[in-house]
């Protein structure tokens, strides 16, 4: 079967009809993982196949994954679940027996909020956890972006953005003498449209005869032309490090490509003995749903280097053979129970104690209020990836509480509709604008539905047994990204309550729509 010619419709095909890689048919489709996965870090152990992401500030964070096709993936559980500031670029890795995430944070040093980066670890003996608590590896302020690797010395480094590289204690807690530049990257023609240089996201692998670093340069948003994947090779750790003939190995050549900005590449060796790329890009119209995950084929030439497959990503691919599939995805409905919220939802700029917010009672989630608004209530978020869908849930407010359903970016951007006991609250690009009280709010309850259609909210509510009411006001939500209001995050079904007391919410559905 030529998969570049089969007609990409996967509708009907996963959990609760959510958007889903795998097409049934030898081909899949795609992103691998939809929705805001940036940065993926990928190992394989045995037929298995484990795989993270930048969380940023979601809490909990860095959720694992599990797949043994490469197509088909299954959350396990967070590797934290305290908040530790912003959490970006991890890299997981499995070394003698031990697991380990390296990430780096921007951490608040004192009272005046001065923050510098600082550069973790979390390792566990089963990459089902117990992982234990982040340790400063020792690095004063560090790039971002490490890539681990096992020189032909023995000896452990960790390769950073800008072409840095620092070597490793054996045990790989902390850091052994001075940082040093060791690469400083390849340089594209002048006329390509870029965001910036960027040399990041060195990742390594020992293949063969040779050391390789796969990079991202050119900014990982900004023009869809921009992020693009290089690689270079080296047959000794300490270089010299000789650029790929081949770059860019992968670059999104013009904006009317479905996926844009694609780079940050991992190479993996699949089930099939074949070997891939795992990346990351946005989705052309919907740089709202984040970063997504895409898979793509390489080739080994005869002289080492290593190409792109030259497919287009955008279109039905074959799926790597030899894997068992096991379900995709998770289901989003009626989710409130202990066992099912980690996996799930997310609190947004959590501090130490915002899981105590949380009281689960017979399927329904209390949540104690926070803040005056969105902006600052930490409200828990659902990294979903359709481009469609509608959710709905039941919201009963306490009487100096105010709460509602959102579709949330960050503390500065944000949609949703919202309600308290003097009245309606509607939430349009990150302003709170009070509405009177409709008449069919009765006892401080009320049922919110929204509808994403391609971009495109709408608000329905309902009370008790009537019929249901469409708010007057629509909206158009395709701007709410990172090229608008930064922090690389993306737009996502959210529940807030704010000012006093509690909201509960229960029977939370989500449907994924053509």
């Amino acid at each position: 079967m030529d998969c570049q010619k089969v007609a990409p419709d996967r509708w009907g095909t996963g959990i609760e009809q959510q958007r889903k890689a795998d097409l049934g048919n030898g081909c899949y489709l795609n992103p691998i993982m939809s929705g805001d996965h940036p940065d993926p870090t990928i190992i394989k152990d045995g037929d298995d196949y484990y795989m993270t992401f930048s969380s940023f500030d979601d809490t909990r964070g860095l959720m694992i994954w599990h797949s043994r096709d490469l197509v088909n993936w299954q959350p396990i559980g967070p590797a934290l679940t305290i908040p530790i500031d912003v959490i970006s670029t991890p890299e997981l890795i499995k070394y003698q027996d031990k697991f380990y995430i390296y990430f780096t944070t921007n951490r608040v040093l004192d009272a005046t909020g001065t923050k510098r980066k600082t550069l973790y670890v979390v390792t566990a003996d089963d990459i089902h956890g117990p992982w234990d608590a982040p340790r400063d590896v020792g690095l004063k302020d560090p790039p971002s972006d490490p890539g681990h690797i096992v020189g032909e010395d023995g000896k452990r480094y960790l390769f950073m953005s800008g072409g840095n590289r620092v070597q490793l204690s054996d045990d790989g807690l902390k850091t052994v003498g001075r940082m040093e530049v060791v690469y400083s990257g390849w340089q594209y023609p002048q006329e390509w449209d870029v965001e910036s240089f960027s040399q990041e996201g060195p990742k390594m692998l020992h293949h063969g005869d040779y050391f390789y670093m796969v990079l991202a340069q050119g900014g990982t948003a900004g023009p869809p032309t921009g992020h693009m994947v290089i690689a270079a090779r080296s047959r000794s750790i300490d270089g010299p490090w000789e650029n790929s003939p081949y770059n860019p190995i992968v670059r999104t050549q013009d904006r009317s490509e479905k996926w844009w900005s694609r780079g940050h590449a991992t190479l993996i060796e699949g089930p099939d003995k074949l070997w891939y790329m795992v990346y990351h890009g946005y989705e052309n119209g919907f740089m709202t749903l984040g970063r997504q995950t895409l898979l793509e084929p390489i080739k080994w030439t005869e002289d080492g280097w290593f190409t792109s497959s030259n497919l287009d990503v955008g279109k039905p691919i074959p799926k790597p053979s030899g894997g068992e599939a096991v379900e995709h995805g998770m289901a989003f409905s009626d989710s409130f129970s202990f066992d099912l919220i980690p996996s799930r939802w997310h609190f947004f700029h959590a501090s130490p104690t915002e899981q105590q917010r949380i009281k689960l009672i017979n399927g329904k989630l209390q949540l104690s209020a926070r803040g005056t608004s969105p902006s600052n209530s930490s409200p828990l978020t659902l990294n979903t990836g359709d481009l469609a869908y509608q959710v709905e849930v039941n919201v009963h407010v306490s009487p100096e509480a105010q709460a509602g359903l959102l579709l949330f970016y960050n503390q500065k951007l944000y949609a949703g509709l919202a309600f308290n006991q003097e009245g309606m609250v509607l939430h349009r690009s990150g302003m709170n604008l009070d509405e009177k009280k409709p008449p069919h709010i009765v006892n401080n309850r009320l049922r919110i539905r929204m509808v994403n259609n391609h971009n495109i909210v709408t608000f329905y509510t309902q009370s008790g047994a009537s019929d249901w009411i469409k708010y007057p006001v629509q909206m158009e939500v395709s701007g709410y990204h990172h090229n608008v209001a930064d922090d690389f995050l993306s737009l996502r079904p959210a529940l807030y309550a704010s000012g006093l007391g509690v909201a509960t919410f229960s029977d939370f559905s989500y449907k994924a729509l053509p």
